[in-house]
């Protein structure tokens, strides 16, 4: 499926979320890898099969072979953290927050692309997994890397667009 047909088999009652993806397939303020890398990290974070093809088919000539691993181990490493430091934050002690994870995450020191594009996807991937301490590191990185809140919105809009094409392929089966 191509992102075009994703689009053309999202029905009417979800317009909004078509309309969406085509305005952000457009989108100018992120680089074209960034841009890209987002939506295939997003895809992924969505656990989707059919947005997850449509949007990898899409990117196939877009993103490196470098980015395209790089934005799905993004995908990967935020639904172990997210699951995680979403937990240590929402339990009332403070004892959990303040101990070690012990979890790998070397991909997040040597991701394969630019630390900021990385950190982007990164970011993406914790608004759909709705994960706020994740949120706050990653936005807080692509700032101090020269990101715009401009940008950082663009980024998230792609993650809630995408998630809620996910959400509808999943309601109707695509």
């Amino acid at each position: 499926m191509t992102l075009d047909a994703l689009r053309d088999a999202i029905p009417d009652y979800a317009k909004d979320i078509r309309l969406n993806l085509g305005s952000l397939a457009a989108e100018a303020i992120l680089s074209d890898q960034q841009k890209y890398g987002t939506f295939l990290a997003a895809a992924y974070g969505a656990r989707n099969r059919a947005v997850i093809d449509a949007i990898s088919q899409w990117t196939e000539d877009k993103l490196s072979p470098e980015a395209k691993t790089a934005a799905k181990a993004a995908a990967a490493i935020m639904a172990m953290n997210n699951v995680y430091y979403r937990a240590t934050h929402l339990l009332t002690s403070d004892e959990y927050r303040k101990s070690p994870a012990k979890l790998r995450m070397n991909v997040i020191a040597a991701p394969g692309v630019e630390k900021v594009d990385f950190e982007l996807w990164s970011l993406a991937v914790s608004a759909i997994n709705g994960c706020g301490m994740c949120l706050d590191s990653h936005e807080k990185v692509v700032r101090k890397a020269g990101l715009s809140a401009d940008q950082v919105q663009a980024a998230l809009r792609i993650a809630a667009v995408v998630s809620a094409a996910a959400a509808v392929a999943d309601g109707e089966a695509l």
